[in-house]
């Protein structure tokens, strides 16, 4: 009876039947509960998505604008985890998870959003343990909004003799351009990407980054031949391709190199292939980048030039100059988001200026030293103008270099020492006989908060400079030193006092103080600074809608 039952096989299709419906259907449950899921994330993301591309949208803002953009799709605001603010960078050589890095919201020009959701599960439940999920997504969404942005090489008080002396100097060659030709290459404008391409070819340096590019010590010869290229590219041939011609042929033969990083960032694009060419305007003008160029060549040497200034009441004046090092990172022009920052270098001259005299005294030698410390612009601020472009603005915050300067004996070791002030003991001035003059003056001014200084679009477009003026100084420097002026006369080795000729020393001075002011604006303008003043420029402003990105 047993045995029979063991063998049959009655009902087996029956059974295996049932089997195979209940497993039929916990598959189809399990599915439900997969596809609620699959679709449940799917929303989640498509929310991240768009939270994230509103928040970036409005950086200042980004976390209520993530919460407004998450309720709005139906999702309670608890359930935004975070939103980072920070910076992406447009790299293709870092990884994709690399090239977000968060950051204060002040400098951020991306935010990462991320979003959990639960999804309840009917069927499933029983395998995960648990009632409902969680699902989670996140999105980065980056926006563009970058201003390119320069700082100095004045064009005020051009004075050809003057600027050939000292630019030449620095550059390492004797130049005879008129002010006519520079004011030729104060008016042609460059691209500095165009530039920075056929700097690459001079250079015989292909398939790298700008940043390598910028990094590596490049020949003068070949800056200002690659100036040439892209003056000619620009704007044809004409005065200011005719006075570059002449500044490339009197470099023939110089080897000094320079490092271009210190006269442009590129920020963002740094990291784009040699010949690659981003939507943004970095413009310049040749005089700019022929000026900034001897500067940085120059280094922290200095430099001896005559200049023969033609000027009312002065014989003949000497020049000894020293640039020090722009501050570490920083560069001349910049294309950079909020906070970015521009520096001039900080300035030495030491005049040496013989004035015609009167009366019993015959000259009158007067030595000038004055320091400009390096001047900032800071981008503050950048409103981007949706969807009309021109309604777009830039805002600067600049401090101009603080000056100290005497009439003194500063010698030629103390002005090449950026490590140290001079502090200088009165110098011989006149002497008539045993008769001689020695005199003492100082002036400083004092440093300022940065000045506000806003661009329009329309400014932009002009690449109008603007110049800061410092608050705490309004009269002429010579003025100001002649001011404090002490004078000594002395009847040789017994020190005598002798009157009357301190006064006509000091009537010699200030009758040639708009000359002597001429000459010092004149010999800073050549060196790219001013007294007690900054030129700031905005030469472009990109502002891209948020899009996102990996």
């Amino acid at each position: 009876m047993i045995g029979s039952f063991i063998f049959n096989t009655s009902g087996n299709v029956a059974l295996m039947s049932a089997g195979g419906l209940l497993l039929a259907l916990s598959c189809a449950a399990l599915g439900v509960d997969v596809g609620a899921v699959f679709a449940d994330k799917r929303k989640t993301q498509s929310i991240a998505d768009i939270a994230a591309i509103v928040a970036a949208g409005d950086l200042s803002n980004a976390a209520r604008a993530a919460t407004a953009a998450v309720t709005k799709n139906s999702l309670p605001a608890n359930a935004l985890v975070s939103v980072e603010p920070g910076i992406y960078t447009t790299n293709t050589a870092l990884a994709p998870a690399a090239r977000f890095v968060a950051s204060p919201a002040a400098s951020a020009n991306a935010v990462r959003v991320t979003l959990q959701t639960k999804t309840p599960l009917f069927f499933g439940k029983m395998l995960a343990g648990a009632e409902q999920l969680d699902v989670r997504a996140s999105a980065t969404a980056s926006t563009t909004a970058l201003a390119t942005f320069a700082i100095g090489s004045r064009l005020a008080s051009l004075n050809g003799g003057v600027v050939n002396a000292l630019l030449g100097s620095m550059l390492g060659a004797s130049l005879s351009l008129s002010v006519l030709d520079y004011q030729a290459l104060a008016d042609a404008k460059i691209d500095m990407f165009d530039f920075l391409n056929a700097l690459a070819i001079k250079a015989g340096i292909t398939a790298v980054t700008y940043d390598s590019l910028l990094s590596t010590n490049l020949k003068v010869t070949d800056v200002v031949s690659a100036l040439l290229v892209a003056q000619k590219a620009a704007n044809g041939v004409n005065a200011a391709t005719n006075a570059l011609t002449s500044v490339s042929l009197a470099l023939a033969g110089v080897t000094t190199k320079v490092t271009p990083a210190a006269l442009i960032s590129l920020g963002p694009y740094s990291g784009l292939s040699v010949g690659q060419k981003p939507k943004v305007s970095v413009m310049a003008a040749v005089f700019d980048v022929l000026s900034a160029t001897g500067s940085v060549a120059n280094g922290s040497n200095q430099v001896s030039a005559s200049v023969n200034a033609g000027l009312p009441g002065i014989a003949s004046i000497s020049v000894k100059a020293s640039i020090g090092e722009r501050p570490v990172g920083t560069s001349w022009i910049n294309v950079g988001a909020k906070g970015a920052s521009v520096h001039t270098a900080q300035t030495r001259i030491l005049l040496s200026i013989q004035l015609l005299g009167s009366g019993s005294v015959a000259s009158v030698n007067l030595p000038l030293y004055v320091e400009v410390a390096s001047g900032t612009a800071t981008l503050n601020a950048l409103s981007c103008g949706y969807p009309n472009i021109a309604t777009s603005s830039a805002m600067l915050g600049v401090s101009p270099g603080i000056v100290d300067a005497w009439i003194g004996g500063v010698t030629a070791a103390e002005l090449k020492n950026f490590s140290v002030k001079p502090n200088p003991p009165p110098a011989a001035l006149a002497t008539v006989g045993l008769v001689s003059v020695s005199g003492k003056a100082h002036a400083a001014m004092a440093n300022t908060a940065a000045t506000p200084v806003s661009f329009s679009y329309a400014d932009v477009q002009a690449q109008t400079k603007k110049t800061v003026n410092t608050t705490s100084f309004t009269s002429s420097l010579t003025s100001s030193l002649l001011g404090d002026l002490s004078l000594t006369v002395q009847v040789g080795p017994l020190g005598l006092p002798i009157p009357g000729i301190g006064g006509v020393v000091s009537g010699i001075i200030g009758g040639a103080t708009a000359p002597i002011d001429q000459i010092i604006a004149s010999t800073l303008a050549a060196l790219g600074v001013g007294v007690g003043q900054a030129d700031v420029w905005v030469s472009g402003i990109r502002c891209d809608g948020a899009v996102l990105v990996n």
